[in-house]
């Protein structure tokens, strides 16, 4: 039977494992604090998934578990982050583009490690789903929009990893890009989905106003290819775009759970 491990069970990958057991699989979900009574799972797994990101020290799993990942036969995959290709100037990036130059560059390291060990790692841009999508801020009122007109970045829905990481158990290691097909800017999705649920387009912030870990990201500008995971997987996103991915989110929300936030939560999240 295929046993698939995965090391930091957080939104995406547990939305994996949830998916794996829907086809009869066994999943084990190992958090941080039982990274040190891994050993037996590690070593009985036919998959083998990590989503822990490094810390001030590295990778907290190659940290403990490199020589045992190296030598298992287990199909290995590592959820990384877009973020290693730092600052395109807008550009196209794909898999062949040099990491690390930007402000990710403990998780650089950490994607180049796992390559090294032969693990598919899938480079994640900014995730959205059930639960975690710009509906939750609008409706918590801690949305606004940001006046960066030339910055666009790309996206992905939730399922659409977990099709792109299921698809890889049969391909070859390597990295891969799993991105919709719309780079877009953040104004542009936060007021498509005030629209949708009928509420008026959040305040609109200058970068400069922004927080300093958002400041940063702005800074960035890039637009992600995914044509590798096409060819070699055959995968294709099932939500193209920002669009088809938050119609498909507003269709199934409940009427209750749409309400305006008061006038005044905007302004006292900022």
């Amino acid at each position: 039977m295929n046993r698939l491990v995965i090391l930091g069970p957080g939104y995406t990958a547990s939305r994996i494992g949830d998916a794996v057991e829907g086809r009869g699989w066994q999943t084990l979900r190992i958090g941080r604090a039982d990274f040190d009574a891994a050993d037996a799972a590690l070593r009985q797994a036919t998959l083998i998934l990590s989503s822990v990101p490094p810390d001030g020290e590295g990778d907290p799993v190659l940290r403990r578990y490199a020589p045992a990942l190296a030598a298992s036969p287990a199909w290995i995959g590592y959820l990384s982050s877009t973020g290693v290709y730092g600052d395109a100037g807008g550009a196209w990036v794909d898999e062949t583009a040099p990491i690390g130059t930007g402000r990710r560059r403990a998780r650089a390291a950490a994607d180049r490690a796992w390559l090294d060990l032969g693990a598919r790692v899938f480079r994640l841009p900014g995730i959205y789903g059930p639960g975690r999508s710009s509906f939750d801020r609008l409706l918590d009122g801690s949305a606004y929009r940001v006046d960066a007109s030339d910055q666009l970045f790309s996206r992905v829905h939730v399922d659409d990893i977990v099709s792109g990481v299921i698809a890889a158990f049969d391909g070859p290691p390597g990295a891969y890009n799993l991105a919709d097909d719309l780079p877009a800017r953040q104004s542009d999705v936060m007021s498509y989905a005030a629209a949708l649920l009928g509420m008026a387009a959040p305040p609109l912030l200058q970068v400069e106003d922004l927080p300093a870990p958002a400041r940063a990201f702005y800074r960035e500008n890039r637009r992600v290819a995914n044509g590798k995971a096409k060819r070699l997987l055959g995968w294709r996103p099932a939500f193209a775009s920002y669009r088809e991915g938050l119609r498909d989110l507003s269709a199934k929300m409940s009427p209750a759970s749409v309400s305006a936030p008061p006038s005044n939560a905007v302004a006292d999240q900022r």
